[in-house]
C-alpha cells in the first residue's frame, strides 16, 4: 500500500512539473483566443538603447539625443533618463515634457535631396535670422528632417535629409569613412608638390587632414577647377586646406555624398524625395539591412502559404472515386446515385 501511494505521489509531482513547463513555454491566450500581452521578461528582450530609439524616431541624431539625455531633458516612465537607459514597448518617454511615440515596427525611412544655394544656413535656429534650408522642406507627420552632414554659408551643392537617425549616423560617423566629393574653383593652380601634400596630409588646427583623391577639371585664366574627395566632415575642411597652401577658394560645390550624386536636373533651391526603391538600395549600401524590400514585404504581408511538401494531402478516394469527405449519410446518398 505504501509503495502504491509513493508511486502515485511521484506521478502527480511529475505531471505537475510537466504542466508547469508546458505553461511557461506555451503562448498565453485569453478565452476569446486572442494573444495576451507579453511577459516583462519577453519585453526586455525587445528593448533598445534610449538614445538610439529616439534617433530612429526622427527626433535628432544619436549624438544630439545623448546630449539631450545628459542635459536631463528626457524622462522615462516619470523618471529623469540616463544615457545608458534602455526602452521597451509600453514605456512612457517624454522629451521636454512632450510624449514621444516610438515606432517599434521597422518602416522605410524618407530620404530627400536638396540643392543648397549660397546664402543659406543648415540650422533651424540662427540669431541673425538668415535663410535656412529647413524652410524649404516639406512637413513630416511624425519626427523631423535630419540633415546628413552640413555645408557652410558660402558653399552650395548636395544636401541629404532623412527621417531616420540611424541612417544619418551611418552616413556621417567618421568610422564609416563615407566619401564626400566636391568641385572646387581656385584662384590659381595647384602644382605637383601642393597636390602631393594634400594627398599625404596637412597639419590643421584640429589635426591632420588630407584628401583621398584630387584631379584637375579645367578652367579659364586664374580660375582653375578641381574635383576632390574627402572622407571626413570637419567644419570648412576644404577651404582650410586650400588656405594652408596659400590659395583662395572662389567657389565650392558638393556634387556627391556616398552613393548619392546630385543629378543635373536638380537646380539651385530644388528638392526631390527619393523613391522607396532607391531608399532600399541606400539602406543596403549602408549595411543596415540585407534586403530592405524583402524585410518590408515580410513585415506587411500576411502569413505565407505552407510549402508544397508540408501541405495536407488530398483525402483518399472512396469506392466510387469520390473523396471521403462530408457527412457519412451524404456520402451514402451520393454512392446510391452512382449505382443507378
Amino acid at each position: 500500500m505504501r509503495r502504491r501511494r509513493a508511486n502515485k505521489t511521484a506521478g502527480i509531482r511529475d505531471n505537475a512539473c510537466e504542466t508547469k513547463h508546458r505553461k511557461n513555454n506555451m503562448p498565453r491566450y485569453s478565452y476569446m483566443g486572442r494573444p495576451l500581452k507579453a511577459r516583462p521578461e519577453e519585453l526586455e528582450a525587445h528593448s533598445e538603447k534610449l538614445h538610439k530609439a529616439l534617433a530612429t524616431a526622427g527626433i535628432g541624431s544619436r549624438r544630439e539625443m545623448e546630449q539631450l539625455i545628459a542635459d536631463g531633458r528626457v524622462s522615462l516612465n516619470g523618471q529623469v533618463a540616463k544615457v545608458a537607459d534602455r526602452v521597451k514597448p509600453g514605456d512612457l518617454v517624454k522629451v521636454n515634457g512632450k510624449v514621444i511615440r516610438l515606432g517599434w515596427k521597422k518602416q522605410i525611412p524618407r530620404v530627400l535631396i536638396y540643392h543648397k544655394q549660397e546664402g543659406e544656413i543648415v540650422s533651424r535656429d540662427d540669431p541673425e535670422g538668415r535663410p535656412s534650408v529647413f524652410d524649404n522642406l516639406p512637413s513630416v507627420r511624425s519626427g523631423r528632417w535630419i540633415s546628413i552632414g552640413r555645408l557652410d554659408f558660402n558653399t552650395e551643392g548636395l544636401l541629404i535629409f532623412t527621417t531616420d537617425g540611424e541612417l544619418a549616423n551611418h552616413l556621417t560617423h567618421p568610422r564609416y569613412e563615407v566619401e564626400r566629393e566636391y568641385a572646387v574653383r581656385l584662384i590659381g593652380a595647384l602644382d605637383a608638390v601642393q597636390m602631393n601634400s594634400l594627398l599625404t596630409g596637412v597639419e590643421l588646427d584640429d589635426g591632420i587632414a588630407k584628401v583621398d583623391k584630387i584631379v584637375p577639371a579645367g578652367g579659364e585664366g586664374v580660375n582653375q577647377w578641381y574635383h576632390l574627395v574627402i572622407k571626413e566632415g570637419r567644419n570648412r575642411e576644404v577651404r582650410r586646406l586650400m588656405e594652408h597652401l596659400g590659395l583662395t577658394v572662389s567657389r565650392l560645390i558638393r556634387v556627391r555624398f556616398g552613393p548619392i550624386a546630385m543629378p543635373s536636373r536638380l537646380k539651385r533651391g530644388m528638392k526631390e524625395e527619393l523613391p522607396e526603391e532607391e531608399v532600399e538600395a541606400l539602406l543596403r549600401w549602408c549595411g543596415m539591412v540585407k534586403n530592405a524590400a524583402d524585410q518590408r514585404k515580410h513585415d506587411d504581408s500576411p502569413t505565407p502559404p505552407a510549402p508544397i511538401a508540408t501541405r495536407r494531402p488530398d483525402p483518399p478516394a472512396g469506392k466510387f472515386g469520390h473523396p471521403k469527405t462530408g457527412h457519412p449519410f451524404r456520402r451514402r446518398l451520393n454512392n446510391k446515385g452512382e449505382r443507378q
